[in-house]
């Protein structure tokens, strides 16, 4: 079960949640979130994976992010094109690609980007490009039948453990967390983390 944690901006609140035991953690390089970052941190996590979630973003600017955060995998959260795609794994880079869940019909868009894929993030709709706080009807996910594995985001709290050892996917790889952890924008509040990550582990849920 991959943990990622997303969100991340300030150096101390990294290493407390590198420490809590995060296995990824999310910078996001949108302009439009309250959570942007803007500079590098002065501390990125030397143990916990390191994920860029962009957002429309050309091509340009994710590559100079990437190189900036030293980044192991780009996250897509936008209107991104198979095409986009389809360079960006050309050039070596790992994708993960969000797909916002509405109904069986939003799985059909996902075939032309699962080659370029190393996992997809299901997540629920919203005005703008996730952060809702929200969970989608994970029931959606019986019909998901690809090769891909994919990460379970959209209204992640502790409340939500005994839902997610309900789940079961073949294919499901691990759960994104953000709002239902932070005590501001940008600041996980760790000690929850930690409690909750522990406990996630060892239900093997």
């Amino acid at each position: 079960m991959i943990v990622k944690v997303c969100g991340m901006r300030e150096a101390d609140n990294i290493r407390a949640v590198e420490r809590a035991g995060a296995d990824w953690m999310g910078f996001i390089c949108y302009e439009g979130s309250k959570r942007y970052v803007a500079t590098t941190p002065d501390y990125l996590p030397e143990r916990s994976k390191r994920v860029g979630v962009f957002a429309n973003a050309s091509i340009e600017n994710i590559r100079k992010r990437a190189h900036a955060l030293r980044l192991d995998f780009l996250q897509l959260h936008g209107t991104e094109s198979p095409e986009l795609c389809s360079t960006l794994h050309t050039e070596g880079y790992r994708l993960i690609k969000v797909f916002a869940l509405r109904s069986i019909a939003d799985l059909k868009q996902i075939p032309p980007f699962a080659t370029y894929c190393d996992y997809l993030l299901f997540d629920t709709p919203c005005t703008g490009f996730g952060g809702s706080g929200k969970t989608f009807d994970w029931e959606l996910l019986r019909h998901y039948d690809g090769d891909t594995p994919f990460i379970l985001s959209g209204g992640i709290r502790p409340e939500s453990l005994n839902e997610l050892c309900r789940f079961r996917h073949p294919k499901w790889a691990g759960i994104d967390l953000n709002s239902g952890f932070e005590t501001a924008p940008a600041v996980k509040d760790a000690a929850r983390l930690k409690t909750f990550i522990e406990t996630i582990k060892k239900t093997s849920c």
